[in-house]
This record gives C-alpha cells, structure tokens and sequence, in this order.
C-alpha cells in the first residue's frame, strides 16, 4: 500500500516533466488531431485481437448507438486496437447500478466501467476492482494526465489504494432551471394580471408552476400541463427540488459562511424542506409521475410538452441548436416552432454547489486479464487525446469539422445527417471518456459551432452568475463506513417522512438515528477533518 502511494506522489513531478516536454497550448497550435495522440505502432498493430465489455455512464437517455457501419467511431477503435468491444451505457442512477451490482455479483462484470462516485468507495472496499497504479501513470497517460492533474487524482483516492481514477470531468459548473420562456408569454398574453416572468425567487417559480398547471400554457384547451418534474427512481427525494434552496441548503452538503460542514439531507432543517415539499406535492403542480421517474423520463416529460419546468446539468442542454438540446427536441416533438427555454436560478447568493472536482470515475474489473486492462488503458488514452476526443465527441476531419491551427469548426449539416439522425451517438461515446466535457481546451483546442445564438449566450451568462463555495478535496468516509449504505437509509426515511406521514415532527428523531446507529456523524465529521486539511482551516460538521 505504501509503495501504491509513492507512485502516486511522484506522479505530480512526473507528470510536470512530461507536460513540459509536449510543450505549451497558448505557444502554439494544438499538434495536427491525425498524427497525434497515442498512435498504434506496427508492432502494436500484431498483438491479439481481444474481446473488450464496458459498461459506460451517459448525462441522458436520449442517445443511442447505430448499427452496421453507421458508427464509424466504434469502427475505428476496433480496428486500430484489434478489439472487438461490447459497450453497455445508460444514465447513471439506481437503475445504472442496480444493472453493475448484478453483473459483478454473478461474475459476468465489464472489464471496465463507470460507477457512482459514493458506490465506487462500495466495490473498492469489496475488492471488486483492479489497483491502477501500474496503469494510470504520466508515462502510459500523457494526453489524460493533461485533463487530470496529478493531485486532482490523488484527492480522489479512497480507502488509501490507488483503485479508481476520474473520467476528465468539466471544470465548470453547468446545474440550473429551465422554464418555458413561450408559455410565460403566451400565459401574460391571455391574463395580464398574472404578471409571470422567468423566477428569480422561490415565490416567482411556485407562482409559474401554479400557472402552468392550471392556466392552460399551450392553449389546446386540455388541463394536461405541469409546472414542474424531476426523477425519484422511486427512492429519492431529489436535490433539484427548490425547496432545498428555499430553505438555504445547498443540496448535497457544503461548508457554510461559518466554516461549518453541513450536509442537507442530515440536518434538522431536512424537516422544514420535506413539510415545503409536502405542500408544493399538495398545490398538484409537480408532474404526479416524479417518484417513479428514472434518469430521462422528466427530460422526456418536458420534450412532450407536459412540464413546464426542469433543472438541468449540461451547457448546451437548452442551445438553440445543439445536437442534445431539449429546445431543439420539444418543438420538433411537440410540432411548436416558438418553444423556447431560458435559464435561472433562486439560490441568490447561497452557492449552488462547491467548485467541480472530480466526478464520474472508471474502474477496472479485478478479474480483468492483465492484456484486456492494458488494452483497454490504451483506448481510454487514445481516446483523450486530441485524435480521439475529437472522434469521439464531434466525427471526421473534414466531414463533420474543419480544423485550421487549433480551432475546431463544427459543419452542422454533417453532423444532423451522419450522427444526430443515428442517435446522436457522439453523445455515447464522447461519454466514455469525457463525461460531460464539452471544452477540449485542455488538449488545446477550441471548438467554433456556427450554430450559437444571442439565446445560448443568454443561457451562458446565467452560469457565470452562480456562487461556489471551495471543498477542495474528494471526501470519502473511514474505512469500514460505507456512504451509500448510509444515504440509502436517509433516503429511505426522507421517503417515509414525505408519504407515510403527515408532518416532519419526528425527523429530529430519526435524524438521531442516522447520526449514532447509521454513523452519519463519524463519516460526517471524516469528511470535515479532511476538507480541514485541503484548506488548511478547522472546519466542523454540524446536524443543526
């Protein structure tokens, strides 16, 4: 174990040698994405074809893989790595790890796979995957190590091995509500006294919820319309929910103006959220299907024209043309040319979140051959490079992008007709390895999309807007405390404090319980000592 953590340490130095040795980004133009990269040498080109299985996360479930020769990209991987690779992908939440846990409890698990942060710690603990020390190195990575820092990587560690490492994950922050922007207008068209406006406040978003719900928001005369919709997966209550910030808890937890750390769901203030929530559930505004929602159906819900109202996590989610956009999908869906989404926020001046760290990590299969492992390390390399991420994420050098020096222009058209109308698969498989990571910058380059409006840079400055507070670190609990377990139970009880019971009155005492007999305050107080040491300032859990 001490040797495992040597190796990380010296990745840092090792890493700034071979940074340095590829040279600067704002010196010159990013190298020619064709001839650079991790490239597969004759002698490579011999090995053993291999059979590869991943199982693979993707931010919804809107986009598919192709058949036949359609998906070039899977294609070109066979074929310049002599594999053939199985993919499995689906939106992370229960049913993405309910579908892993069986796979690796009757030994038929990917070779390499995408978790949940929290249940990553899980399989580690349990032994189900593979150290990557001799793997995820400066030397075998380059072009990974130019998304990751060395010490980005370090802090992510759990359980003092070196068992899973981070997908290059966004280093910005792109989580905020969307509204019907049209129905608002055509709702202060029929009734001016309604007086409705995109929220900045909680007040203004319950009063838009109410109106469209009942006031009839497309004008087809049906009451058929909801202010708002969110996903459960019939066993959460989620975090997007604005009673969370109503009440001043940033969801998930945070360190608050106090230097205390405060998790939301832990906290006597928990009761005050669910009894809001309770009443907004009782006003019939919020789509009746939420709790038994899974990952993409609110998005499907809102194409539909049946809700009004999302939270989304992704930049383009709302673009005006993007290949992802719900926009773009909801007035080809609904046949409505003028639906149009804006973006906003109550949260104010609380901070929606902590400053992006590490998210999505991969893991290898423990019982993964070492040649499959290292075979699979090599895509994942290739796949962050330049060659690769552009590939990946947008298609083929001069047919679906131009590149001149280091930018990157989109051709739309090619990009509709070869991938969008065949699933929109660069989503797939730009999610393997750049999960949710739009901006290449890190590998130099800059990407031109033609299809930018005013209305998407509208939707940019909201998020320029938004507050953070620093953690500064990944957390993970002491070793034998499994987080998931734990928040499974909190869950369970935010559920049945929601449904089975008419007020919040007894929280306090199950909060109690979650403290003492389901060891949130020994994780909690973990957590604290360790963004105490990544800030060098004491910093306290605190349940009230």
């Amino acid at each position: 174990m001490k040797k495992q953590w040597k190796q990380l340490a010296a990745l840092s130095v090792a890493s700034a040698l071979v940074l340095s040795a590829c040279g600067k980004s704002d010196d010159k133009p990013a190298a020619d994405p064709g001839k650079t990269g991790t490239t597969t040498n004759p002698a490579e080109q011999k090995k053993e074809k291999l059979s590869l299985y991943w199982m693979t996360a993707v931010p919804t479930n809107n986009s598919n893989l192709p058949s036949g020769d359609k998906d070039f990209i899977k294609k070109t991987i066979e074929e310049k790595f002599n594999v053939e690779l199985k993919l499995d992908y689906m939106a992370m939440g229960e049913e993405f790890s309910n579908k892993l846990n069986l796979l690796l409890a009757s030994g038929n698990a990917p070779d390499m796979f995408h978790a949940d942060g929290a249940k990553s710690n899980g399989y580690i603990i349990d032994g189900a995957v593979a150290d990557l020390s001799k793997y995820v190195t400066p030397e075998k990575m380059p072009n990974y190590f130019k998304w990751v820092t060395p010490e980005e990587l370090k802090r992510y560690q759990v359980q003092n091995v070196f068992k899973r490492a981070p997908v290059p994950f966004p280093k910005n922050y792109y989580g905020v509500y969307y509204v019907r922007k049209d129905w608002i207008d055509a709702l202060n068209k029929k009734d001016p006294s309604l007086n409705l406006k995109v929220p900045t406040n909680y007040d203004e978003m319950i009063a838009v919820m109410k109106a469209f719900t009942f006031n009839d928001p497309d004008g087809n005369g049906k009451n058929d319309t909801y202010g708002y919709t969110t996903v459960g997966s019939g066993t959460t209550i989620p975090n997007d929910f604005p009673e969370w910030f109503k009440n001043g808890l940033t969801p998930g937890f945070f360190i608050d103006k106090d230097n205390n750390f405060i998790d939301s769901g832990t906290n006597l203030r928990t009761a005050k959220v669910l009894d809001d929530i309770r009443k907004t559930l009782d006003m019939k505004i919020v789509d009746p299907d939420w709790f038994l929602n899974k990952a993409g159906e609110n998005i499907n819900k809102v194409q539909q024209g049946k809700a009004g109202i999302f939270f989304g996590g992704t930049r383009d989610i709302a673009f005006d043309n993007s290949n992802n956009s719900v926009q773009k999908k909801t007035r080809e869906i609904t046949g409505n040319p003028n639906a149009t989404f804006e973006a906003f926020h109550i949260a104010g001046d609380l901070p929606v979140t902590y400053s992006p760290l590490p998210g999505v990590p991969f893991l290898i299969n423990a019982k993964t051959s070492e040649a499959k492992a290292q075979r699979t390390i090599e895509i994942l390399e290739w796949l962050a490079s330049p060659e690769g991420w552009l590939l990946s994420n947008i298609g083929k050098e001069g047919v679906h992008y131009k590149k001149e020096g280091n930018k990157i222009t989109l051709i739309p058209d090619a990009i509709q007709k070869d991938i969008i109308a065949n699933g929109n698969f660069t989503e797939v498989w730009g999610s393997v390895f750049s999960y949710n990571q739009k901006d290449p910058s890190a590998i130099g380059l800059q990407i031109i999309d033609p299809r930018e409006t005013d209305h998407d840079r509208a939707i940019l400055e909201v998020f320029k807007k938004l507050k953070f507070y620093t953690l500064g670190t990944n957390v993970a609990p002491p070793q034998g405390l499994d987080i998931g377990a734990y928040r499974k139970e909190m869950r369970a009880l935010q559920v049945k404090v929601l449904f089975e019971e008419k007020d919040s009155k007894n929280w306090p005492k199950y909060l109690d319980d979650l403290l003492v007999k389901y060891k949130a305050k020994d994780i909690f107080e973990a957590y604290a000592t360790q963004v105490s040491n990544a800030l060098g300032k004491t910093v306290k859990f605190k349940s009230d």
